[in-house]
């Protein structure tokens, strides 16, 4: 059975702004419907959604049942007003405004809470990051409310410092994960923390001629040295592609195949172990 750990339902791999406007006014069955066929003529047996705020991957939930699929959604995915992650998310100013939130996603049927603590990388910048992590104090705090509202936690957080903060906080997997550096690789591996490094979203893009292809290959020599390290120290690592970004279709196996020149022979056992840890927590 094929999983993939990180997708959005509601983005289409192409256009994110078309993607969203065709779900803005309700979800689309039609277009869900397709792309749960599709994953499973692929072998899909999981699917863990990253969240919107209209609803889409709510109803892929409510659908998934019928092409033999389990799927699991933040609903909204949380981000801090002024910061990365609006386009797709509900922001909050506070914390109060923050506790709000999770209430409302618990009523719609949110399977755990995703935070959205840093920003994304640049394509054409090795080493660049669209925008730094939140403190870390506030990182550790939104990780605890949520954990207090006795939810897991999914977190889009890039960058060695973000993830720190994050794995104090014993979050309960981290999304992408650029730029780490060894003290962020134990920090999560301490704290069994399952990492989702979504390879797919770099390694799809060579040979586009949409970004620098020099900085895309540094990008993901980069994750990939870093992926082989955690493992190497017994991390646990999860697949998941990001399935709708751009580049990034519904359905791609991608990441297996990334994950497989990582890790080599021992990939199949090292994702069965993260697996089973990430489908334990969510």
């Amino acid at each position: 059975m094929n999983c993939d750990c990180h997708i959005h339902m509601v983005l289409d791999g192409a256009d994110w702004r078309s993607a969203i406007a065709r779900h803005r006014e309700k979800p689309q069955d039609a277009f869900i419907r397709r792309t749960l066929e599709t994953y499973q003529r692929l072998g899909f047996g999981y699917l863990r959604d990253g969240g919107d705020r209209w609803g889409v991957g709510k109803r892929a939930k409510e659908l998934a049942p019928d092409y033999g699929i389990v799927y699991r959604t933040p609903c909204a995915p949380l981000c801090k007003a002024g910061h990365y992650g609006s386009f797709i998310g509900e922001p909050f100013a506070s914390l109060r405004e923050y506790r709000v939130l999770i209430g409302e996603n618990r009523k719609n049927g949110a399977d755990f809470v995703k935070i959205m603590i840093s920003g994304l990388m640049d394509f054409d910048r090795f080493g660049v990051l669209s925008e730094p992590g939140l403190p870390g104090e506030e990182i550790r705090e939104l990780v605890h409310i949520a954990h207090e509202e006795g939810f897991p936690v999914m977190a889009h957080a890039n960058g060695a410092e973000t993830v720190i903060a994050a794995a104090e906080a014993r979050v309960d997997s981290v999304e992408h994960g650029a730029y780490l550096n060894e003290e962020a690789l134990h920090a999560m591996k301490e704290a069994g923390t399952v990492w989702v490094p979504t390879l797919s979203t770099i390694g799809n893009l060579r040979g586009k001629g949409r970004f620098q292809e020099r900085a895309v290959e540094a990008i993901l020599a980069s994750a990939q040295e870093n992926v082989a390290s955690f493992a190497a120290m017994g991390g646990l690592l999860a697949p998941g592609t990001d399935a709708g970004a751009w580049a990034v279709p519904h359905g791609s196996l991608t990441e297996y195949a990334l994950l497989g020149e990582t890790l080599g022979s021992r990939v199949d056992d090292l994702l069965a172990k993260g697996l089973a840890a990430l489908r334990e927590k969510f």
